[in-house]
């Protein structure tokens, strides 16, 4: 199977989390594009979504599907979004689609979050995949001295701002053996917006493809 039918497949399988009527927090990017797509054959279809970008806020709407606003909304039964990587723990790196900040928002909405993933975003530790951290322009120098000195590499992503406007620095470099504390860590330095560690909003459950069908993981 190619990467973006696992991506489908999984996709489909998160339909059994999504309690038809109510509302449903959504991610972004190419696995939840297909979440957005498969919610729209539900029979029942959900009541609303909140959405985590502009982007998936577009699809869910050309589906016929309403878009609440995070700030009118107290509690989602569940948020289904994707990972750049998810480690054994349910810990992950997101950010590489640059909507990090609203995704750590909705996920704190949520009861449960369901993370849908190829196989290949499974890692026994994180930091292979860039760290994207967003952060408020004026420090993004300083910010990238203080990765600098714990190891990493921050580089700004060219060309890109969040839906917030501000930019992102991807580090490189980072073997990131406890997720919570370098979050809260890095969470402290002045001028970071977000950090795109999720261990604080880890996953509840993963719903992983692989070859030989979904494997869904319980963390």
């Amino acid at each position: 199977m190619t990467q973006d039918e696992l991506k489908a497949m999984v996709a489909r399988a998160a339909l059994d989390h999504v309690t038809p009527g109510a509302l449903v927090g959504v991610g972004t990017g190419s696995t939840v594009n297909h979440f957005i797509d498969a919610l729209a054959t539900m029979p029942v279809r959900v009541a609303g979504a909140v959405s985590s970008s502009e982007a998936s806020s577009e699809r869910l709407r050309r589906h016929g599907i309403g878009v609440l606003d995070a700030g009118a909304v107290e509690r989602l039964p569940v948020y289904v979004d994707g990972a750049d990587e998810i480690d054994p723990r349910g810990c992950m790196i997101k950010g590489g689609g640059a909507a990090l900040t609203r995704e750590k928002i909705v996920a704190d909405l949520a009861e449960r979050f369901v993370c849908i993933a190829d196989a290949s975003k499974r890692v026994p530790v994180l930091g292979r995949f860039p760290l994207p951290v967003e952060v408020i322009a004026m420090a993004a120098p300083q910010i990238a001295r203080r990765f600098a000195s714990i190891g990493g590499t921050a580089v700004l992503r060219s060309g890109v701002l969040t839906d917030n406007g501000h930019p992102i620095l991807d580090v490189r470099g980072l073997v990131i053996t406890d997720p919570p504390a370098l979050e809260a860590e890095i969470n402290q330095w002045p001028g970071v917006v977000t950090v795109g560690i999720f261990a604080r909003q880890r996953a509840h459950t993963c719903l992983l493809g692989t070859p030989q069908g979904v494997q869904t993981l319980v963390f």
